[in-house]
């Protein structure tokens, strides 16, 4: 652990200057503990968006193959809240916990993580009554396997999108709040698919029902809306909410 400390000051200064360039997005440092399938590939896509990762696991073999992947990664037990501590997990703004199959050490790393208070924490779910327990313990958002994966999660971890629906062919529907460039002014002068290359195909106003988009709608702000395009224009594009 002592090792482990020391590499990660050293690769903390290393990427201060990036720090810092984030720091005006807001804090972008997110750790996954369980580097199975799903928290592997939801490390990867975060780190493919531009986050700072720590990935934790017990098996030193999952750690050994992410370890040039991630920005940080420890071979940790994370049910123990020092060693919590002791990673800095506590000072994250968002964690998630990939472990699914030992639903004991889940429930005790997630209550560790509301301990700490850590703002947001996400737990994968082997059943719905694992992920009642969890909701039970206050983990602010549950993950069932068999409708999420690890890359979808990612773009609502970042905490840009509402909702990310990936299709064929690179596309993809996402549900977002307005940017500001896109309100104010009717749809069809605001030269969204032009500039962006997205569409907007639904409105919801707070306290009214989803509508179809049409040239004439005028978005407002606070409005979410639903707008579908290649998966990197409509990430860039909700990037400006």
């Amino acid at each position: 652990m002592a090792n482990f400390l020391h590499s990660l000051r050293r690769r903390r200064r290393k990427h201060l200057a990036g720090h810092a360039a984030a720091a005006g997005r807001g804090d972008q440092r997110v750790a996954v503990i369980g580097l199975g399938r799903f928290g592997s590939s939801l490390a990867h896509e975060l780190m493919r968006r531009g986050w700072d990762v720590l990935g934790v696991d017990t098996d030193p073999h999952l750690v050994q193959r992410l370890s040039d992947d991630l920005t940080h990664t420890a071979v940790a037990d994370c049910t123990d809240p020092e060693v919590l501590r002791q990673l800095g997990v506590h000072e994250f703004s968002s964690a998630v916990v990939g472990i699914g199959t030992d639903i004991e050490a889940s429930i005790l790393i997630a209550s560790n993580l509301l301990d700490v208070n850590v703002p947001n924490i996400w737990a994968k779910a082997i059943s719905r009554q694992h992920g009642q327990i969890l909701e039970r313990l206050g983990v602010h958002h549950v993950v069932l396997p068999e409708h999420e994966m690890g890359e979808r999660v990612a773009h609502l971890v970042t905490g840009r999108m509402l909702d990310f629906i990936e299709f064929d062919d690179d596309y993809a529907l996402v549900k977002t709040v307005a940017p500001t460039i896109s309100t104010g002014m009717p749809l069809g002068e605001s030269q969204v698919r032009s500039k962006y290359g997205v569409t907007v195909v639904g409105i919801k106003r707070p306290g009214e029902g989803f509508t179809y988009a049409t040239a004439e709608t005028v978005i407002e702000k606070g409005d979410v809306i639903v707008v579908t395009g290649k998966i990197h224009d409509v990430e860039s594009f909700a990037e400006l909410s």
